[in-house]
């Protein structure tokens, strides 16, 4: 599985200013809804009720939430990167401005935990997290998100 799979480049955006996590969160509804036609209040409203479980930022600036949604077929994400970071709960405690959210279909098992584990691997390299935090254009950022984790596969 390659991020190209479940990333379409319009899920790409970087966020000036998001005030807090609600509204990261309701940023993520709306690149669900123009993206892929979920509907954003219950894309928030998912994402909400998974954090509610405990919080998905991973650490080192990164935050990776996910939810299941009805009338989806496969997986697919939503990436932000936010130029001022926001508090997420996280489990270092630090502010994340590397966001990636993962919308799977309900029924699905093991397509969201490989898709998550995909995600989280890739975040995890900090070499890629400082190629995306140096790069503020969308297309950019979703060259470096879908080739670099090409690169690590082989």
């Amino acid at each position: 599985m390659n991020l190209s799979k479940i990333l379409k480049p319009e899920a790409v955006k970087v966020v000036s200013s998001a005030s807090s996590k609600k509204r990261l969160l309701q940023d993520l509804g709306d690149i669900a809804f123009s993206a892929y036609g979920l509907s954003a209040p219950d894309a928030v409203e998912a994402l909400m009720e998974r954090e509610s479980l405990g919080p998905t930022g991973v650490g080192h600036g990164v935050a990776l939430p996910h939810a299941r949604m009805p009338g989806l077929e496969s997986v697919v994400g939503a990436f932000l990167l936010l130029e001022k970071p926001v508090d997420f709960d996280s489990v270092d405690r630090q502010p994340v401005d590397i966001v990636f959210a993962l919308f799977a279909p309900e029924e699905a098992g093991v397509e969201h935990l490989k898709a998550l584990a995909l995600v989280s691997r890739t975040l995890r390299e900090p070499a890629l997290c400082a190629k995306l935090r140096a790069n503020s254009d969308p297309a950019t950022l979703y060259t470096i998100l879908t080739e670099d984790n090409s690169v690590q596969a082989a």
